[in-house]
């Protein structure tokens, strides 16, 4: 029986490509692990599909002074081991890492019981936890083929970034029973990303009066931001995350509000769903949301609305007009040949499993 592990977390974004992945590869009877953080979000999103979970310390290396930065490069150490010692216990074929700080040390840690590692980028430019990371990889997938440039050797290779097979298979009309909407009025989803988003989650609902003229909203707010007084808005449905109704809820939106987050990005063009992306703004990231908005922009599918430019009256400017102009959006993503970019990785993986056997 073929073995792997995989590792990454921090994010939902750093966890749902690999869910993607282990759906594929349980099918074919392989045999699969998890490292990941015992605080991170991975470890209930993975206990929830029933894989062997192991915990590990992870460290995270931040750019701003904090004294948290003494500490943590011991956490890194002591999760170095652990995961060594996981790894030789397990014995996997190969390793995968789709990214985080918690993916730090289980690289190392397969390199050295001498596993093939194979990670993906899911950004325009690598994140410093996949910088530190690739010294010891097999092998780099990423995202955007502009992201082959920023890595020098034969290391890296073009191949989309994979999302889950139930997420084409939505029904918007069971979305729309879900929400307790109509048909023939336009759906709009707000998605503010895992934790959800202060910011959007106040301009969305400050402006609701005038989307509401034109659209039904259903609201993917963050767990603990759902607010009880908002429940009773005719045309307006909050969720504080959505895991098996979320391909019905995507099936029926016809345009979305999103953060800029490479798995979301890649999940709303693979569904061809016009969008208005806000990134995280530099003063909250390294500003790779900022690259992804406007690489999607330069390309036609998305129109960007910075942070510093959020207000009521532009959100509901973007929306609209996003709508109205949906068929070109659509038309322009349409051009862009679907990828099975699970597919793809999934081939890379075998490549190393075999060269092993």
């Amino acid at each position: 029986m073929t073995t792997i592990v995989f590792t990454g977390g921090g994010t939902a974004g750093h966890v749902t490509p690999n869910v993607a992945l282990i759906s594929r590869l349980r099918k074919e009877g392989w045999d699969i692990h998890y490292i990941g953080s015992d605080q991170g979000i991975e470890k209930e999103l993975i206990r929830e599909i029933g894989v062997p979970f192991h915990a590990v310390s992870a460290g995270k290396l931040r750019r701003y002074f904090d004294l948290k930065n003494f500490r943590d490069p011991f956490r890194v150490a002591k999760g170095i081991f652990e995961a060594y010692r996981c790894i030789k216990k397990i014995k996997p074929d190969v390793v995968f890492s789709k990214g985080g700080f918690v993916a730090v040390p289980v690289v190392i840690a397969g390199w050295l019981n001498r596993v093939p590692v194979v990670i993906h980028e899911s950004d325009m430019t690598p994140g410093l936890a996949n910088r530190l990371s690739i010294p010891f990889a097999s092998k780099v997938c990423v995202t955007f083929p502009e992201t082959l440039g920023a890595l020098k050797g034969r290391k890296a290779v073009h191949t989309g970034l994979p999302i889950r097979d139930e997420l084409l298979g939505g029904d918007a009309n069971k979305g729309l029973r879900l929400c307790d909407f109509v048909r023939g009025k336009p759906v709009l989803l707000v998605v503010g990303g895992s934790q959800g988003s202060r910011a959007i989650n106040e301009v969305v609902r400050d402006n609701l009066p005038s989307l509401l003229k034109r659209f039904q909203v259903v609201h993917l707010c963050g767990k603990g931001n759902a607010v009880a007084e908002y429940d009773r808005l005719p045309g307006y449905r909050q969720f504080e995350y959505a895991t098996g109704e979320l391909p019905h809820l995507m099936a029926m939106a016809d345009v979305v509000v999103s953060r800029a987050g490479a798995t979301a990005l890649s999940e709303f063009l693979a569904l061809r769903k016009p969008m208005v992306l806000i990134p995280l703004p530099l003063s909250a990231s390294r500003g790779d949301q900022l690259k992804n908005a406007q690489s999607f922009a330069q390309n036609g599918y998305a129109e960007v609305l910075t942070e510093e430019r959020l207000t009521g009256e532009e959100l509901v400017r973007a929306v609209i007009g996003v709508y109205e102009r949906r068929e070109a959006y659509i038309e322009n993503m349409n051009r862009r040949a679907r990828q099975d970019a699970a597919g793809a990785v999934i081939d890379i993986i075998r490549r190393f499993v075999a060269q092993k056997g």
